[in-house]
């Protein structure tokens, strides 16, 4: 075994190894084809040295690495494959092979070479510290990155600068991104377009928006990567305009070329601006520019359109792509079920599972995200669930979250909490599911013990969290714990209510009978009501029969939505319950007036997997008259025990 082992490391055996590595190697220019024998091979020995070691990480070619890195330790520091080197040139070899390893991962056998490398240059510390950065280790990253400034022998450069900038994010980092940006100007090196970019770029993922903009604005020489860091840092820190200002100046100069980055990132602000007329403009620049058919681009384009509530235009793009990815469907299920087409969306990933296209756990979970309650069948959930476990994605935790959801609103809560208990890994949206799992299903209590099981396991709460807190203190008459949960979620944890918990808060006073206290908190509120507070305030006044307090919000919530017939149609209950039939027959009256109609209620059942929809006085129904008949039994034994019809 050891003589096999020294023929492998041979000089002989290696330059054979090194020129089959070429032959094969898709990644290696022409000038490094196979013509290469023993003769030619002296004359470039460093350049096919490095070329061959950078080949080797590219390819993860681990064996003939590990023969080169052999030899190395084998041969005097000076000589490799039987040719003598210059201190330069070896030096040269090993810095390729540091980042050789560095770039694979395997940092364990980077530190033991970089400690015993006899000279250690820019390139080397860069390396090693790049290779730490790169996996994510800040720390010991940001240590090396220090031990090169004491060393004094060696200086950092804009490598050493761009590579440490490219590590941070978040605003834990901003002061790493500062100091940086202080070692740049000292050095002189902020002039530098790529050290400018990295900063610019940095700032922003810190959320130092001023910083990040000063520093683009004070570039003297800006390129496609300057305009692009910044128009993307404005969109992903939802400063959407912005964004979409600093596009059009872009755009407008015209000595920059905009790349599909810079579109990406302009189509994501129009997305977040609903701005259909600007996105499809640049929709048009695209095709100009012939990259329309990229598959971020489509997909851009698809989440773009479907926020502005243009479905057609994202299903056509989606139609029309030769190819598509999972990234790609995800977008256009979530469009479909965003703008109403629910049904669709999860007929579309029905198609897809049976078309053999492949799902990934993001797919799944947006479908059960979108489940549609109101048209489709517990069953169809089952078998999204049984497709889950058969493809191994039981474990993700959001295609967990998204079941739990599922059968929850299916009414299945003992699935939902099994769910639950067998996740390996659990976040604050799996506690929130179970609590509104707990509330929507009517066990209250139940949902404020889970509460405080989840601050137990140190799991913070959201302001989602609150809204389910509120929604299972309405429905079990505790209106003094809810207003505790409110102040709770201001005062302590800092959080700012929106409308659905000011709704929730009204809904929930209504319901214990408390309508005028409802009214009075809603005149203090410290945002002007919407639609959510007035329907939530009449249907209180409805319970209870206050027909001042109803009338009040039904002109309020008129306001709101005109073409709304809940006012009326509330208030003409109001007057029944009273037996006020004049006032009740002057309000279906005036909604006739003003041109609104009542949508029809439907209700369904599903028998042997087909779903039967009915609506109020429905003769249309092929089994109508068997229907019929058991209503009519079902009143007749109704009657005998007693009961009166309320016409």
């Amino acid at each position: 075994m050891t003589a096999v082992f020294q023929k492998l490391l041979s000089p002989t055996t290696l330059r054979s190894r090194l020129l089959h590595s070429w032959r094969f190697s898709s990644t290696l220019p022409l000038s490094f084809s196979p013509q290469f024998s023993d003769t030619n091979f002296s004359p470039t020995t460093e350049s096919n040295l490095v070329l061959l070691l950078t080949s080797c990480a590219k390819e993860s070619n681990f064996r003939l690495r590990s023969c080169l890195h052999a030899s190395i330790i084998k041969s005097p520091p000076l000589v490799f494959l039987g040719y003598s080197l210059s201190h330069r040139s070896a030096n040269l070899i090993y810095n390729c092979l540091l980042n050789m390893y560095c770039k694979s991962g395997e940092l364990h056998h980077a530190v033991k070479l970089f400690d015993d490398l006899p000279l250690k240059d820019t390139v080397s510390w860069n390396s090693l510290i790049s290779g730490f950065l790169k996996r994510g280790n800040l720390q010991l990253g940001f240590g090396y990155f220090k031990s090169m400034l004491s060393s004094g022998i060696c200086s950092f450069d804009q490598a050493s600068l761009t590579s440490m900038l490219s590590a941070c994010g978040g605003i834990e980092s901003l002061e790493i991104v500062k100091m940086m940006h202080g070692l740049a100007v000292l050095s002189g090196y902020d002039n530098e377009v790529t050290v400018e970019n990295a900063l610019t770029t940095s700032y922003f993922r810190c959320q130092s928006f001023d910083s990040g903009m000063r520093v683009f604005h004070e570039m003297a020489d800006r390129n496609v990567v300057s305009w692009t860091a910044a128009i993307s840092g404005l969109a992903q820190n939802e400063f959407y305009g912005e964004s979409l200002n600093l596009f059009v100046e872009m755009h407008g100069c015209g000595m920059v070329t905009p790349n599909c980055l810079t579109y990406l990132s302009a189509l994501s602000a129009c997305s977040g601006l609903q701005a259909l007329k600007e996105g499809a403009q640049i929709h048009g620049l695209v095709c100009k520019s012939g990259i329309q058919s990229d598959l971020c681009i489509e997909s851009a384009l698809m989440d773009m359109y479907s926020k502005c509530g243009s479905v057609e235009e994202a299903w056509q793009i989606f139609e029309y792509a030769k190819v598509f990815d999972e990234v790609s469907v995800t977008v256009i299920l979530m469009g479909l079920a965003q703008n109403g087409f629910e049904e669709e969306a999860v007929q579309l990933f029905v198609k897809m599972v049976k078309a053999g296209s492949n799902v990934d756990p993001n797919m799944i979970s947006a479908v059960l995200g979108v489940f549609p309650f109101d048209t489709t069948s517990q069953g169809l959930g089952v078998q999204i669930h049984s497709f889950v476990i058969k493809k191994g994605f039981a474990s993700n935790v959001f295609v967990s979250n998204g079941l739990i959801n599922v059968y929850s609103k299916c009414g299945e809560l003992e699935q939902s909490v099994k769910l639950f208990n067998q996740m390996p890994r659990k976040n604050h949206v799996s506690w929130n599911s179970m609590i509104a799992a707990f509330a929507r299903n009517g066990d209250g209590l139940k949902a404020l013990e889970f509460y405080e099981e989840m601050k137990l396991n140190d799991v913070g709460p959201t302001d989602v969290t609150f809204l389910s807190l509120l929604h299972a203190c309405s429905h079990v008459g505790l209106p003094h714990k809810g207003m505790e949960f409110l102040e709770c979620m201001k005062k302590s944890y800092g959080m700012v209510p929106r409308m659905e918990h000011y709704a929730c808060i009204v809904d929930m006073l209504g319901r214990a009978g408390l309508v005028k206290e409802a009214n009075d908190f809603i005149k203090v509120l410290p945002v002007q009501p919407d639609v959510l507070v007035w329907q939530s305030l009449l249907g209180a006044c409805s319970i209870y029969g206050d027909i001042e307090t109803g009338q009040y919000a039904a002109d309020r919530l008129a306001q709101c939505a005109p073409d709304s017939p809940v006012p009326f149609v509330s208030m003409a209950n109001i007057y029944s319950s009273k037996g006020r039939w004049k006032e009740r027959a002057k309000t279906i009256k005036k909604m006739k007036e003003f041109g609104i109609a009542k949508e029809t209620g439907i209700s369904w059942i599903e028998i042997e997997k087909k779903i039967h929809s009915f609506v109020v006085a429905d003769e249309t129904h092929a089994r109508g008259g068997d229907i019929y008949g058991v209503l009519i039994e079902l009143f007749g034994h109704m009657r005998d025990e007693g009961y009166v019809v309320d016409i």
